[in-house]
Parts: structure tokens; sequence; C-alpha cells
């Protein structure tokens, strides 16, 4: 049996679970309720593997890795920060929006809004709406592209077929399965990355004759490597800007919605738990994977440019070097379900966007619920190949980008738009329907302005290059919330009863 036999074994079997996750979870499709929130019946294990898996994305394996292999121990600044997040989330805000959103009888987090905000006019739902399709479609776009990445560099295999093989499977089953499909598909693909990302740094540094070794070769080729400080000047900012990326978590709807699909708010203290856990494991072990990938592949005098662009290749020239053939394969399988834990999980998002928040609340409310899911299906499909175009052109007119700067771009954008309001929706009862609004459509309108524009100012130019474009537009956004909220007395007044609401909330 050739190699390349031997390493697609692996992924059909990888493929063909995913495809039996499918066809059970379709068994459970009874209306729209189970299609986009798994009938809010969902377990702490399942759902906060389906949280971290949805929230780490190929940015995880290929992305960190690549990171941990070009600026070192630096890269620590994003699983601090990502800890930071990911423990405020879990902690601090998933036991009161689970409150609010049962209250509510919410599904997504349109609908959390809306009644939070007593939004009768629908205008939050279909910002909220608007901004989900735009930047889940553009996140979405990301994964995709990293699908063909990762068959390119692990089987040579051609990068639009590694892509078409990724997107037909990950259509199949979230088509027929939606959430629950998506929650379950997640629990065996986020048991692959996290034990992936523990095995692979274990067996390296096993081969290098020890972590000591390691850290002696690395520091060898470059000392800087192994500084963990802040750094100096605008280097500063580019730290900050790591740490910052935990933001995301704090109201991303994509992560929420788990909560909304927990059974029961009891369930948290395990899950945070879990999630916790997770999270420590699978980014030490990227981090660690890139480091001992650069000791290992990158000799002295040579540069990192043997790993890709900005390190990417690193993983998978890692497996290669170190594990028989067969593993290629399992491994190829790991890093499709780091990026299929988080299509799926956007793109069930994305069609409740459509299908949910302005089909039936806005469009047509007479609509029953069980009416919805073949409608559900559909978008999803229609979703799907829009990011698929987006992935293609972006494939076409930037070849020299990394999968770190397209995942986080649609990060920021979902995260600037929803966060804050989010959290101030959580914490202040002052907070209005038009300053959620205004938090909204200032997120969603900076992401691209301080990504694209701001880097060009000069003088201050290159300090907002360093910052990257999600710190400064969070917190735009959290100021217009305010400022906003502020100057609305008679949307204040309106909302004096949502007071007693958010102190139910926050009781122990």
């Amino acid at each position: 049996m050739s190699d390349q036999a031997v390493k697609l074994i692996g992924i059909v079997v990888y493929l063909a679970v995913l495809l039996w996750i499918g066809v059970l979870a379709s068994r459970r499709m009874k209306d729209v309720r189970d299609y986009f929130a798994g009938g809010k019946s969902m377990g702490y294990w399942a759902v906060a593997f389906s949280a971290r898996a949805t929230g780490e994305s190929a940015w995880l394996l290929l992305g960190l890795t690549g990171m941990g292999a070009t600026v070192g121990l630096q890269a620590l600044w994003v699983v601090l920060g990502e800890l930071l997040g990911v423990g405020i989330s879990w902690v601090w805000m998933s036991r009161r929006f689970k409150r609010l959103t049962d209250r509510y009888d919410s599904l997504t987090v349109p609908d959390y809004l809306e009644s939070r905000f007593r939004d009768h006019g629908h205008v939050l739902r279909l910002v909220s709406a608007l901004a989900m399709v735009v930047f889940v479609t553009l996140y979405v776009s990301a994964q995709i592209d990293a699908t063909g990445k990762a068959f390119e560099s692990f089987l040579d295999w051609n990068y639009y077929v590694g892509i078409a093989i990724g997107f037909v499977v990950v259509l199949v089953y979230i088509v027929s399965g939606g959430f629950v499909a998506v929650v379950w598909s997640d629990v065996f693909q986020g048991a692959l990355m996290v034990a992936g990302l523990v095995l692979l740094p274990v067996v390296g540094i096993a081969a290098a004759g020890g972590l000591t070794a390691v850290l002696d070769g690395v520091r060898a080729q470059d000392p800087s490597l192994l500084h963990f400080s802040l750094g100096e000047g605008t280097e500063i900012l580019a730290t900050i800007a790591l740490l910052l990326i935990g933001l995301g978590y704090l109201g991303s709807p994509q992560l929420f919605v788990r909560f909304i699909a927990l059974r029961s708010e009891n369930e948290l203290g395990r899950g945070t738990m879990v999630a916790m856990v997770w999270t420590l494991l699978a980014d030490v072990g990227a981090v660690l994977t890139g480091l001992v990938g650069r000791h290992l592949l990158v000799g002295p005098g040579s540069g990192p440019a043997l790993l890709g662009t900005g390190g990417e290749d690193v993983m998978p020239l890692l497996v290669d070097h170190l594990l028989p053939v067969v593993f290629v394969g399992v491994f190829v399988s790991i890093v499709l379900a780091a990026i299929m834990s988080t299509v799926d999980s956007l793109l069930v998002l994305a069609a409740s966007a459509v299908v949910r928040d302005v089909y039936q609340k806005v469009m047509a409310p007479e609509t029953p619920d069980d009416a919805l899911v073949g409608r559900s299906r559909v978008a999803t499909f229609v979703l799907a190949f829009a990011a698929l175009a987006v992935a293609l052109g972006v494939a076409a007119v930037t070849p020299d980008r990394t999968v770190f700067w397209f995942v986080i771009f649609g990060w920021s954008g979902i995260s600037a738009t929803f966060c804050p309001t989010i959290i101030l929706s959580l914490y202040w009862s002052g907070m209005t329907a038009r300053g959620a609004l205004a938090a909204m459509v200032t997120g969603f309108t900076c992401v691209p302005l301080f990504k694209f524009a701001a880097p060009e100012l000069p003088g201050v130019g290159d300090a907002f290059a360093k910052l990257s474009e999600l710190p400064p537009a969070f917190a735009a956004s959290l100021v217009a919330g305010v400022v906003v909220s502020l100057l609305d007395g008679k949307g204040r007044a309106a909302l004096r009863d949502t007071a007693e609401e958010l102190r139910e909330a926050g009781r122990p």
C-alpha cells in the first residue's frame, strides 16, 4: 500500500464519522428549536467541548503553532488572553445570560437582544442578523481557505481539491443535522484537537532529548524567541493585541448560543472546568509544537521561512518528520476537525439569523417552528456557497495571506459588534435599545476602519497596525453604547423594569 493510500485511511474514517453523526442528528430534527438550539437540552460536557472547538478553529492548529515557531514564547500572551476570555465568559457572564435567555425563551442572540431592550420595531434583530451574515461569511471563508491549505501542506494535494472535499462533507452533515450535529461533531472533533496538540509536542520533546535541549536549540537560533516580555515601543501594542484576542469570548453569538442550548444553569460549574482545562492543554500544546518544530526543522543559520508563511507549515512538517506515515492522515483529520468545528457552528448561526431572526420574526411571524427546518437547510446551503466564493476570491488576490490574519478579521468583526453590547446588557440596566444599536453599528463599522484605514494615518498608523483592529473597535463600541444610553433618558425610563430582571439574573 502506498504512503498516500495509508494517509487517506485516517481522513476517510474521520469524514465517515462526521457523515454518520449528521445522519443520527437528522433524526432529532422536529422544528427550528432543534435546528438552532438543540432543543435546549445539551449537557455540560457537550456544550464545553463545542464552545471550545468552535472558538478555536484553524488558527489554533496552523496559526498558533506557526506563531510558536516564529515569535516563540511571545505566543503565550495569546494563551493567557484566551484563558482570561474563556474564564470570564464562563464564570461571570454565562449564568446571567442563561437565566435571562431562559426567562425570555430566546433561541438566538438577536432573540435575547430584542427581548432585553424591548425593541418592538425589530431594529436590533435586523442589525444583528446583517452583522452575523457579513462577518460569519468572512469567518467561514477563512476556514474554507484553511481547509485547502491543510490538504496542500499535509498531502501535497491541489489547494482547490482540498477545499472541495472539506466543503462538501461539512455541508452535508450540517444541512442534515443542524445544531445537534454541530455539537455532537464538536465533541468528537474537540477531543481529536486536544489529543493531537498534547501528543505531538510530547513526541517531539522526547525525540529532541528533552525540553532543555529544545530550549537550548531555539536559543541558539534566536534568543529573542524565549523572551516573554511586553517588548518596547510599539511592540508593546503588538503584545497587548495578542493578549486582547480573548475579548472575543465575551459575548460572540457563536459561543453564547451554547449557553442558550444548555439544559440547565446547574451544568455551568462543571462546564467551566472542562472548558478551562481544554483551553490550557490545547493552547500551550500549540505553542510548544511551534517551538519544537523550530528546533527540529530549522538548522543554525536558517530562518523560519522554511516553515512557510507565518510558520503555518510547522505542524505538517513536524508530523512528517516525527511520526509514521499512518499518523499523517490522523493529523490531517485533526486540522480538519479544528476547521469544521468552527465552520459548522458559524453556518448554523448565520442561517438562524436569516431564517429565525429575519424571516420568521419580521417577515412571516405566523410561521410555526416546525415549518422552518426546510428553509433553515436551504439558508445554510446558500450561505456556505457565499463563503466558498469569498474564500476563492481572497485566495486569488492575496497569495501571501496567513490563516491568522484571515481568521482574526472575521473574529474581530463579530466580537466588536456583539461583545460590548452583551456585556452592558448583562450588567447595566441603564443600557437602552438606542445605546445597543449605536454600540453594534460602531463596532461593525470600526473593524474595517481600524484594519485598513487607521494604519495609513501619519504618525499613529504604525501604532494602530501593531494593536490590530479588535481592541480599538471594541473600545469604540463600548463607549458608543454608554454615551448614547446616557443621553437617551426616554429609553432608560422605558426600561426601568429591567433592573429587577438583572438583579435576579445576578443572584448567587
